[in-house]
């Protein structure tokens, strides 16, 4: 007996789901406080009207034991509760005890099949809800209706003639008001499912939002590391190689070589040292390069045997913190996959090209020729996840990133479009005068 969905607790709620296909599917697992209320709710419905409806016979204790028992396991087991009430109202018939209070009983535990039961559960209570009245009404003609008009005809009562159509008008009277209290029990326990589902979704769809948030956050954090250690095991292993070749004949170089491999190392410690902070505390990020920064990374990849060629054109616009950090990371990581992967004896181009619309950023590189047996040209940056990331800093930031080989040489190209930081005077456009006419 299940309905496709899960089953939980939603702020002390459980709200209906799927269970298995079974008696024990038949169970729902409720709070213990919850369960200790409703039998004492069903105590109490027992004494009060066993006192008040007790004829002298134990069936009829039976009858009220039955609905008793409805009321106790209508949240822990609203189907089982709703087929006990029926039971209870078929002998309640036979037994011709005839409807009163005693009978309130049905309409909490329809209202709790409706909020707390299975499909199939909720929708046995609303054909309940239907035959209930009508099996009601029915039997109050039989009962009642027909007694009254045997009497009415042994004695020949002058009204017998207009007692049939009254007890018509009567019993369609009883059929709506017993359907209207059916159907409005009903009805508000399948407010009440919604209102818990409707929390249950928005309890999960916070927590999605809140998975997608520390995703995104892993990812940036994790593109961050790759950037720092790629870029800083890639000029400390070019300084070392430089200094072990240096070593003998150029004692000054090797010295400068290592006191890179140092101050390298040491940024990079300090980086990583930001990073790992921040997986394992929730506080603000540290420090992040900027514009500011590129010319002491230039200066770093220079030393290790890069020839960097720069070139500016147009006027520098005020980036944000964001649109910085995507520029000073796509600069890096393409010039640290030059110094792994292509020619680092030739020229390596760096243009920043700005407009005012934004700034184009290029880096071209010599590819290097390492086709003996393949005869393919080895792509900077092909097998890792440098280009991936850079595509997507530039993604982030509005832009977009193409990086392929061009002839000899490999082009990266990122656009990232100019987003305004300050204040700016607006631009007034002037207005042509009326024409007097």
């Amino acid at each position: 007996m299940g309905d496709g969905a899960g089953e939980g607790y939603i702020g002390g709620w459980m709200w209906p789901g799927r269970r298995a296909r079974s008696v024990a599917g038949m169970w729902r697992p409720i709070a213990t406080f919850q369960l200790v209320v409703d039998i004492l709710i069903a105590s109490g419905y027992f004494v009060f009207f066993g006192l008040l409806a007790y004829r002298g016979y134990v069936v009829d204790l039976i009858v009220i034991a039955g609905f008793a028992a409805s009321l106790a396991l209508r949240r822990k087991a609203p189907g089982f509760a709703l087929g006990i009430a029926w039971c209870a109202a078929i002998l309640q018939m036979v037994l011709r005890i005839d409807p009163g209070p005693l009978d309130v009983a049905v309409f909490p535990i329809v209202y709790t099949a409706a909020a707390y039961g299975t499909s199939l559960v909720r929708w046995l209570a609303l054909a309940s809800s239907i035959v209930a009245p009508a099996t009601i009404t029915g039997y109050i003609i039989i009962t009642q209706g027909w007694d009254s008009l045997s009497m009415c005809l042994q004695f020949q009562y002058s009204s017998c003639a207009s007692y049939v159509p009254g007890l018509a008008g009567r019993a369609v009277g009883w059929f709506v008001a017993f359907t209207f209290a059916f159907l409005l029990a009903w009805t508000i326990g399948q407010l009440v499912r919604t209102r818990v589902r409707a929390r249950a979704s928005r309890a999960a769809a916070l927590a999605a939002e809140t998975e997608i948030v520390a995703e995104q956050e892993r990812t940036r954090i994790a593109r961050d590391m790759h950037d720092v250690v790629a870029h800083s095991l890639a000029v400390v292993v070019a300084q070392a190689d430089g200094a072990r070749y240096a070593a003998a004949s150029d004692p000054e170089t090797a010295n400068e070589a290592l006191r890179t491999i140092a101050a390298t190392a040491r940024e990079a410690l300090a980086d990583v040292r930001v990073l790992l902070a921040q997986l394992r505390y929730q506080q603000d990020d540290g420090p992040q390069p900027t514009l500011g920064d590129l010319d002491r990374l230039l200066d770093q990849l220079r030393s290790s045997g890069l020839r960097i060629v720069r070139e500016d054109s147009g006027a520098p616009l005020p980036l944000g913190a964001t649109m910085q950090l995507a520029v000073y990371r796509i600069v890096q990581e393409s010039l640290t996959n030059v110094l792994r992967h292509a020619d680092a004896s030739r020229d390596v181009g760096l243009r920043f090209a700005w407009s005012s619309h934004g700034l184009e950023l290029q880096v071209s590189s010599a590819l290097r020729d390492a086709r003996p047996r393949t005869g393919l040209i080895q792509v900077p940056g092909s097998a890792g996840h440098g280009i991936a990331g850079m595509t997507e800093r530039a993604a982030l930031s509005g832009g977009w990133l193409r990086a392929a080989p061009q002839g000899d040489r490999f082009i990266v190209t990122a656009w990232l479009p100019y987003a305004p930081t300050a204040s700016h005077p607006p631009i007034t456009v002037p207005v042509a005068p009326k024409d007097p006419a």
